[in-house]
């Protein structure tokens, strides 16, 4: 099993979680968060006051899949998150060793 990590831009998520659920992915979590990458924030103008913005916002979806699964959906989230702008985001495949569902006792590709 892959655990993948995405941070993406806000704006993408409903068109990345419909893409995910269309190659068969039942499952994911979801957190807003703030970063900064090669852009490294940027300044803002706000009532004639210039300020800066350290952290922009993303969204970092958590999704477990098999291994059979975990190109196809490192692959979606690339072509579907793509704007061609500095920000689109970073995707991380790590291996898990484990899943139990809470409320059976499933585990590994049955609890996913």
């Amino acid at each position: 099993m892959k655990l993948i990590i995405a941070a993406i831009k806000p704006f993408k998520l409903e068109e990345v979680r419909e893409a995910l659920t269309t190659i068969g992915v039942r499952g994911m979590m979801v957190t807003e968060i703030k970063g900064f990458g090669s852009q490294s924030g940027h300044t803002e103008i706000y009532r004639g006051a210039e300020y800066a913005v350290n952290f922009v916002p993303k969204v970092k979806l958590e999704i477990v899949v098999s291994d059979g699964l975990a190109d196809q959906v490192v692959d979606t989230i690339q072509k579907t998150a793509k704007t061609d702008k500095i920000g689109d985001g970073k995707i991380f495949v790590l291996d898990v060793e484990a899943a139990v569902r809470v409320r059976t006792g499933e585990t590994n590709d049955d609890a996913l």
